[in-house]
């Protein structure tokens, strides 16, 4: 990656940064139903600079970790690692992801680069198991025993404050299941 030329991160511009937030709900399958968690977590967004594709498509890159807690025992339940990306000449925006559970997704989506007329910017990105540009990739285990099918996720910053919806379409325990994060964090002092 490039860091000695200006980088336009055009719409994750506002992302940069570490967050923290302590008003997480995660909706998520359990064996006997629906299973709710209060959590709270650190995400801390990196500016990585330009990456050039084939000489062809110039991407800013912001690379991230998100660590996330449960609220009754302080305990890891959650930590992913990846990349925002933004290509300003094909207004697409891209979010790569890896979690420790054997299940990568490269999701994207358009936007216009400019924030909302509000002052604040949304991000949103999928990605489908069908969807011909956007993929979830997963290992035979998951595919066979909890396989990803969908994967929505919608981020509005602005005003030093992130909040997020995240939406896993997931088969598990015999039937398909929307398991969904969601949270609001505040930007931390530099």
């Amino acid at each position: 990656m490039n860091n000695s030329t200006t980088v336009d991160y055009g719409p994750l511009t506002e992302l940069i940064g570490t967050w923290k937030g302590d008003k997480g709900q995660d909706v998520a399958p359990g064996p006997d139903g629906v299973e709710n968690k209060a959590y709270y977590e650190t995400i801390t967004f990196t500016a990585a600079g330009n990456v050039s594709n084939a000489k062809l498509q110039v991407l800013s890159v912001v690379s991230y970790e998100q660590v996330v807690k449960r609220k009754s025992d302080h305990e890891i339940f959650h930590d992913e690692t990846g990349y925002w990306l933004w290509d300003a000449d094909r207004k697409t925006i891209m979010h790569s992801l890896a979690i420790p559970r054997a299940v990568c997704v490269l999701a994207g989506g358009p936007h216009n680069g400019e924030a909302n007329p509000d002052g604040n910017t949304v991000l949103e990105v999928s990605a489908g198991l069908d969807d011909e540009d956007w993929q979830i990739i997963q290992s035979p285990f998951m595919r066979d025993n909890a396989r990803t099918t969908a994967f929505n996720h919608k981020i509005t910053v602005g005003n030093n404050t992130l909040t997020y919806t995240e939406t896993t379409w997931v088969d598990i325990y015999g039937k398909a299941f929307e398991h969904t994060d969601q949270n609001e964090l505040e930007k931390q002092a530099v």
